[in-house]
């Protein structure tokens, strides 16, 4: 099970003798004559059969660390310091060293396998073709092989070899990315958030095929993630990064449990807990750039026990147990309160647990069916919602649960007249409809007007050619609400200032797009928000506060929710009842407490057991 610390602790190697060994790695851009710090003096190494994780918030020097691991650093960048594998030095320049390392020796997976894969060849002739440039075969051969290590990453169906990546699920193509780059078999994977854009099973899948491909392989892995619980589920070490420099390293059994810097542990604290709803402490501010505190601790402007000597040097980065480093400079003075704050900062919030009579939403026996066109031009059906059927009550908050592909986003979209059903009705403010487009405009504008959505990625969602302000003055001119809202008091409902009203998208942190994108959907003063993997993309820290700011907009504004997620920890968090959709079909529902306190149906279990959790928290529900 993930979470359970499968694989064994490793002590960390000397770094005469890791596998892989960083020191002082500094990277450096130039901008308009200007040289701005990436990284400062990164140190750390990754012994042979280890697994290493490096967790940081975005803005941290996660992404250039990775590229610098695998000599893959954009022009017009420095790097200094020193890389060494199997005790030899590497060049940061070198292209005929790196051509000798990269995919033979050091191999990389991405985020996204579409950045990988080539859409336009086929799975097999992609993993053919980096395998080929190690190994020779004749042409049977060489499709026994890729068949073979597709296998190995749990793929047994042969004809995913003929399959272009667009025709295969997330998980399939995570797959087949990492097929790719093992098929030169090297000694040092790096997974760069291998599985954040999953959902939750196929996130635990993919992580326990790291873990087998580990193992069987007798490889080192370098995990890169923002997510602790995924590192402690994974791996032997971790280190934390922060503003281009470390804070924490530490065994992932000591950090979970205690750890040593403030920064790790509001990382920690701002994690959604799957057993119970707490209240919920994202770090305030965001990660500064290097040079703004380069002569001081990096996370002092964001830290709450920050005092003078916090901001008159930068700490040293030291061990202060065998294996346990820090760069807090009043380690020994605050160490108390830091435990403490771990076993009992986090307090339970009480569900709550009166329903309304009163329905703002409700679905009757929903029915969504695609045709959809196969390999040869042959139309199928597919059964996206088979009779679905929910309400939301006045002041809910309703979860709706389910791996991708379970009918969550079509169930909304049919909501908001974004998708037509092939049969059941909604009814919204007394609108009851089934074909959105055969309302009046009258009856259109109502349902608009009650009913509004919060997306996944707020930018895209957003015109990047417009500011803040004018997107939030266009919402408000259709908005009912008397008085209408004025930009600022749109702002400031959601925990902006005025000033971001000149700003536009591209100039804000995940978090306040998705604030702006909030500010908007409450312009028009509805009753209910859905809610659609809102918080998914974000960091903990600051996912944390956007789940906060929900709670706060729901009592403040008496709002409704339907909250769609696949994890079960953020539904946890946010919702009064939960709806579980397995295929189309709803197979539990009931308050949340009880749905994920004790789920009833196989799958409500199955994805319980696979969400990444502490070790004293693995074992209370079993698949």
């Amino acid at each position: 099970m993930i979470g359970s610390h499968d694989v064994p602790s490793a002590a960390p190697a000397p770094r005469s003798q890791a596998l892989l060994a960083v020191e002082g790695l500094c990277i450096n851009s130039r901008v308009d004559g200007r040289v701005r710090t990436i990284l400062r003096d990164v140190s750390l190494s990754v012994a042979a059969g280890e697994a290493v994780a490096i967790v940081g918030e975005s803005g941290s020097g996660k992404s250039m660390l990775t590229r610098a691991l695998v000599g893959l650093l954009p022009d017009g960048l420095s790097a200094s310091g020193s890389i060494t594998y199997r005790g030899a030095s590497v060049s940061f320049t070198s292209r005929r060293q790196w051509k000798t390392l990269r995919g033979r020796e050091i191999s990389l997976v991405l985020q996204d396998p579409f950045t990988m894969l080539d859409p336009l060849v086929r799975c097999g002739a992609q993993i053919e073709e980096t395998w080929r440039l190690s190994h020779t075969g004749s042409r049977p051969e060489r499709r026994a092989e890729v068949v073979r290590r597709l296998d190995e990453v749990g793929i047994s169906d042969p004809r995913t070899v003929e399959r272009y990546p667009f025709e295969l699920s997330g998980g399939m193509r995570q797959r087949v990315g990492m097929a790719a780059a093992l098929a030169q078999d090297p000694q040092l994977l790096i997974a760069d958030e291998p599985s954040t854009a999953l959902d939750v099973t196929t996130q635990a899948e993919v992580l326990a095929l790291l873990q087998q491909l580990r193992a069987s392989r007798q490889m080192s892995l370098i995990l890169i993630t923002h997510d602790l619980r995924v590192a402690f589920a994974t791996c032997d070490r971790v280190f934390v990064l922060y503003a281009g420099m470390l804070l924490e390293a530490a065994d992932a059994r000591d950090l979970e449990v205690e750890p040593l810097h403030p920064y790790s542990l509001g990382l920690l604290l701002s994690e959604p807990d799957l057993l119970e709803r707490v209240e919920l402490n994202g770090i305030p501010g965001a990660v500064p750039r290097p040079d703004d505190v380069e002569h001081m601790c990096s996370f002092a402007p964001r830290c709450r026990w920050v005092a003078d000597v916090c901001r008159a040097a930068r700490p040293p980065f030291t061990e202060h147990e065998a294996g346990r480093f820090s760069a807090c400079a009043r380690l020994t003075e605050i160490r108390p309160e830091l435990a403490s704050a771990m076993r009992h900062q986090r307090k339970r919030r009480v569900m709550q647990t009166s329903r309304s009579a009163q329905h703002v939403i409700e679905i009757v026996g929903l029915e969504k069916t695609f045709a959809a066109r196969g390999r040869r031009g042959s139309l199928s059906l597919v059964e996206s919602l088979k009779g679905v059927s929910l309400e939301v009550g006045d002041a809910e908050s309703v979860g709706l649960v389910g791996e991708s592909g379970s009918g969550k986003t079509t169930l909304a979209r049919c909501l908001v007249g974004l998708e037509t059903p092939t049969r059941g009705e909604m009814v919204v403010a007394g609108v009851r409809y089934g074909d959105f487009g055969r309302l009046s405009k009258h009856e259109r504008a109502k349902v608009r007007s009650h009913v509004q959505m919060v997306f996944q990625d707020p930018y895209s969602s957003l015109n990047p050619a417009r500011t803040v302000g004018a997107t939030l003055t266009e919402a408000a001119a259709i908005s009912r609400a008397a008085p209408t809202p004025s930009v600022a008091d749109l702002l400031t409902l959601v925990g902006l200032s005025s000033t971001y009203a000149r700003r536009k998208p591209s100039a804000l942190s995940g978090g306040e797009r998705q604030r702006v994108a909030i500010a908007r959907s409450l312009a028009v003063a509805p009753r209910l928000l859905i809610c659609d993997e809102p918080v998914s993309a974000l960091d903990v820290s600051v996912q944390a506060q956007i789940l906060e700011l929900f709670l706060r907009l729901r009592a403040e504004l008496r709002l409704s929710y339907l909250f769609i997620s696949h994890d079960l920890s953020v539904i946890r968090q946010v919702a009064d009842r939960v709806y579980v959709l397995q295929a189309g079909v709803i197979v539990e529902h009931g308050p949340t407490d009880k749905v994920l306190g004790d789920p009833q149906h196989p799958y409500t279990r199955s994805l319980l057991a696979s969400v990444p959790r502490r070790r004293e928290a693995s074992q209370t529900v079993d698949p």
